[in-house]
């Protein structure tokens, strides 16, 4: 198939760091290319991909300090797209409602995967004018607020293979991975490890507009005994960082879409201490790759008297069965045979 994969630009295909929509992205585009498709990817220039690179601008945007309308060059790349459509079976966005308008009106078949959490108020509004474009969640939970949305199916992130695997680690702590922010909870993780008399080591970025929540409710905390925090880290030192981990804590207080980094520590046996938000009942199994836990002592508990009753080999093979790039891959080009053929319905506003 002739497939364009339509990138965010705000940052590079893959990330350099933090990026879960790029990441996927990435991963998704290079197991179709390796399975034969003729995939372009539309993206910043600075993106490293086996597909044909379209670049939309130089560099990431959230490297390039100049740009401060980023959604401007997202408008001009939705109507490079649009120019090249024809060129092409099936258009695949990750640019969440941008283009439902401007490919409503066009004929070659368009999904997109939305990546956010989409339980604000505002999003009601635009899903009311396109209740026809059809549209991927990430995880079922994720659909809730928008019950009028066409959905056309579920697909949960997969990254490949090898690209995270279990290493010979000393062990001994608790994780916590991603981004320091409220709705992360960090400041729960930590407590819940010195509840535990556990070494917690927290690998995560701090962006600007939690530069002052960090400073005032985590870095006091940082100076506790056993609290490191490492700052943010590449995929190549996950495998290390999670291998060593006795589990991922993930106290996460909001609806969390998917959450990358619990199929990252399965990836790496590690199982996933979480409390039961948005889609984490649908990626962790209690009690198979790790615990699904309501507070901080339900948490502490799993930790001290269940956790060492895991295999982390299962953990890894539980990975293996449902959450690589290829099973991802294969899932949405069942999508995109059926949106071709006229399977699934989707809205067109071309005159007859």
């Amino acid at each position: 198939m002739r497939i364009a994969q339509i990138a965010p630009l705000t940052e590079a295909i893959p990330p350099k760091l933090y990026g879960g929509t790029e990441r996927v992205v990435s991963w998704l585009t290079e197991e179709l290319v390796e399975m034969g498709h003729d995939v372009t990817l539309f993206a910043s220039g600075d993106s490293l991909t086996k597909a044909k690179l379209d670049p939309m601008w130089p560099r990431a945007l959230r490297l390039d300090g100049a740009v401060r309308d980023p959604v401007a060059l997202h408008m001009a790349m939705l109507e490079h797209v649009r120019q090249r459509a024809e060129e092409f079976d099936i258009l695949h966005f990750h640019l969440d409602y941008y283009p439902f308008s401007l490919f409503s009106r066009q004929s070659t078949p368009f999904i997109t995967t939305l990546h956010g959490r989409l339980d604000l108020p505002e999003h009601q509004a635009v899903f009311d004018v396109f209740p026809s474009v059809p549209v991927i969640s990430i995880s079922n939970n994720q659909r809730k607020p928008l019950p009028q949305a066409h959905w056309v199916k579920t697909i949960h992130h997969g990254l490949p293979a090898n690209l995270l695997a279990p290493r010979p680690a000393k062990g001994g702590y608790l994780a916590f991975l991603g981004r320091v922010a409220p709705e992360k909870a960090p400041d729960q993780a930590i407590r819940i490890a010195v509840r535990c008399k556990m070494p917690l080591k927290i690998a995560a970025k701090v962006d600007a507009v939690d530069r002052e929540y960090f400073e005032r409710e985590i870095e006091p905390l940082l100076q506790l005994p056993g609290v490191e925090f490492v700052g943010e880290i590449s995929d190549r030192e996950k495998s290390e960082f999670l291998s060593g981990a006795d589990a991922l804590l993930m106290p996460i207080d909001w609806p969390e879409p998917f959450g990358l980094v619990m199929i990252e520590a399965m990836a790496c046996g590690a199982p996933v201490v979480a409390y039961g938000s948005g889609s984490v009942p649908e990626i962790v199994e209690d009690g198979l790759t790790g615990f699904i836990v309501k507070n901080e002592l339900e948490a502490a508990d799993a930790i001290r008297n269940r956790l060492p009753g895991l295999s982390r080999q299962k953990v890894r093979a539980r990975f293996e069965e449902r959450f690589t790039a290829r099973r991802m891959a294969n899932e949405y080009l069942e999508i995109y045979r059926k949106l071709v053929s006229n399977e699934v319905p989707r809205l067109r506003l071309v005159k007859a």
